[in-house]
């Protein structure tokens, strides 16, 4: 077993689960209650609470605060968690806070890169090989899928959804939920389409590339009723693992796709409206 590497000045709590081959710089404080996974590194002035798993090969970079209470006012003292993947880097200020309600968890996936001073609160899910470029602020409940890139300083409303291999350029406002495979940003929100350039580094062929166009499309340029759009997608277009993802994700929205709110179409604004002043009621209960 390989042998640890522990500054004297680090304060490991002694039920701390430390793995093999572990690096901690002087001056992290590592609670009682967290496991260090194999071949973690934590830099200097790290700070781990909670009920926190670090995954094995991630490293921790100076400052960063992993596992802290919630900044959630309803928060009651329940037992919460938060699940760091493996080989991922979390650069300097980073902090990720522990859940809201009973046994919930916090969840980064694997290889992800989350630049200096992110913020990720409670009730959060980050997907694997997730970029979130410096002072990216993920507000409660929100969820990242697979490979979504997010710019700098972008901001995401609470319970909103980024899917799948999206580019969300640098200090937007994300408002509703952005459907997999797109690029956009600014304040208000703009699609620009596919992220075209995005799924050619990650291997996407032509076909289905042309096929997302087509859904993209239908969903944002036909003028049609979502629902009615979402209809054509799947009867017109081949049922791929990504047209699917495509419709399931749309067809879950809560909060209502990006770019589609304060439309001319009105039966679909109505309902998203309606579905977040429900969310607003949660949120004050």
């Amino acid at each position: 077993m390989a042998k640890n590497n522990i500054h004297p000045t680090a304060i490991i709590e002694p039920d701390a689960k430390i793995g093999s081959n572990v690096t901690i710089e002087p001056y992290v404080v590592v609670k009682g209650t967290v496991t260090i996974e194999d071949n973690v590194t934590l830099k200097s002035h790290v700070y781990i609470d909670g009920y926190t798993t670090i995954g094995a090969g991630t490293t921790i970079w100076p400052g960063a605060s992993i596992g802290t209470k919630t900044q959630d006012l309803k928060f009651r003292g329940e037992k919460t968690f938060v699940i760091i993947g493996k080989n991922c880097e979390i650069r300097e200020y980073v902090t990720i806070n522990s859940s809201c309600q009973e046994n919930s968890v916090v969840r980064v996936g694997d290889q992800c890169l989350i630049m200096a001073y992110c913020h990720v609160a409670h009730n959060c899910e980050v997907g694997n090989r997730v970029i979130m470029a410096n002072g990216v602020n993920l507000a409660g409940h929100v969820v990242i899928e697979d490979c979504a890139v997010i710019g700098g300083m972008a901001a995401v409303h609470q319970f909103t959804r980024i899917g799948c291999y999206a580019m969300v350029g640098g200090f937007s406002r994300v408002t509703h939920d952005v459907p997999p495979y797109s690029i956009g940003g600014g304040v208000p929100y703009k699609l620009g389409g596919l992220n075209l350039v995005g799924l050619k580094r990650h291997g996407f062929p032509i076909t289905v590339r042309k096929d997302l166009t087509r859904a993209f499309k239908l969903t944002y340029r036909s003028g049609l009723r979502l629902k009615d759009a979402l209809e054509r997608i799947h009867r017109d277009i081949e049922p791929s693992l990504y047209i699917k993802h495509w419709l399931q994700f749309c067809r879950a929205s809560r909060r209502g796709l990006i770019g589609l709110h304060g439309s001319n179409r009105q039966a679909d604004a109505l309902e998203e409206l309606e579905e977040y002043e429900e969310l607003l009621q949660e949120e004050m209960t």
